[in-house]
């Protein structure tokens, strides 16, 4: 046990660092200008020399990048993760405010697209051929080929402009002060955005639990029990629910990556303040310290769903935690 939490532990720093390299350089890399970003193009303009140049050493601009990741590990390291350019504030911070309106979005997404996923794809495959199927698979297809913000926008034309049903956007009421914003009114605002950020991962386990419920009911076994005279919900509950419970939870778990990349795109479109947006914010105005903390937090949640779902399997099916037992 031991062992295997040391390797975990090993991973997952060697993960963090390649992350935090990949980011800096990318940062370093890219064309915006963290002086104009920040200031202004008319503001900069404005400016003399010798005020641009001292703008420029406080933000690291002409300091070279190995030496700039260096100082920031460094930093790091000794507790101080930095200061955000775009948002005057200390980075931890910035993300832990943002992580407080994203963990909550991401949750309600990946449930749901689990749950959805798995309901549409045992359905299909329990009605292969049937109108019901067709139906969801040509949902799928469509789901699946369709932009996380297009959704995001029709949904905000429909049920926010076109029926009133729900606000155009943000995670409490316009004009509503933040200690007095009631839970109700914060679930109320973050309907649309869960909803539509669920879609972006429906398809995928949908389609694939679809496929594995029909081999399922192909298979000797489920014919067996047919002859024996088991009715449909004895088959689903007995036979089909144990056997793609665990490609379920595989793609579930493996979804996070990308719940979490169309939560960016989600979070612009609906002025979600979380985490998302706050990473485009960031990557807009050249804000590397910003930027590399909010990609340590998505590889850090994705490698512990990742590990869930290892865990996970040997509840699911036993067969594998004794066979890692016995390795």
């Amino acid at each position: 046990m031991a062992r295997n939490v040391l390797a975990h532990v090993i991973r997952l720093v060697t993960l963090l660092f390649a992350v935090s390299v990949v980011a800096f350089v990318l940062v370093g890399l890219s064309p915006v200008d963290p002086v104009q970003a920040n200031v202004g193009q008319n503001a900069l303009l404005g400016m003399g020399e010798a005020k641009r140049a001292q703008l420029a050493s406080h933000w690291g601009v002409d300091v070279p990048i190995w030496e700039r990741y260096l100082s920031w590990l460094g930093d790091v390291l000794a507790g101080d993760w930095g200061t955000s350019l775009r948002y005057n504030a200390p980075v931890v911070q910035v993300v832990a405010t943002r992580a407080a309106n994203s963990l909550l979005l991401l949750a309600t997404a990946w449930l749901l697209s689990g749950v959805l996923g798995l309901v549409l794809g045992v359905a299909a495959g329990m009605l292969r051929g049937r109108l019901l199927d067709r139906a969801v698979r040509g949902l799928c297809y469509v789901l699946a080929s369709t932009p996380a913000f297009w959704v995001g926008l029709l949904a905000l034309m429909v049920f926010s402009v076109g029926l009133g049903w729900f606000p155009l956007g943000f995670s409490a009421p316009i004009g509503v002060p933040a200690a007095e914003v009631t839970v109700f009114q914060s679930l109320h605002c973050m309907v649309l955005p869960a909803l539509t950020l669920s879609l972006v991962s429906v398809p995928n386990i949908a389609l694939h639990t679809r496929e594995k419920t029909v081999d399922v009911l192909e298979s000797r076994y489920v014919r067996f029990a047919r002859a024996r005279g088991c009715s449909t919900g004895q088959l689903l509950r007995s036979h089909v629910l144990r056997n793609v419970l665990l490609p379920a939870l595989t793609l579930q778990f493996a979804s996070i990556s990308e719940i979490f990349g169309g939560s960016v795109l989600v979070e612009q479109v609906f002025s979600y303040p979380g985490l998302g947006q706050a990473a485009v914010v960031a990557g807009l105005g050249g804000d590397a310290p910003l930027l590399v903390a909010i990609a340590l937090v998505s590889a850090a949640l994705v490698f512990c769903g990742n590990l869930a779902a290892n865990v996970l399997y040997g509840v699911v099916d036993p067969r594998m935690r004794e066979g890692g037992s016995r390795g």
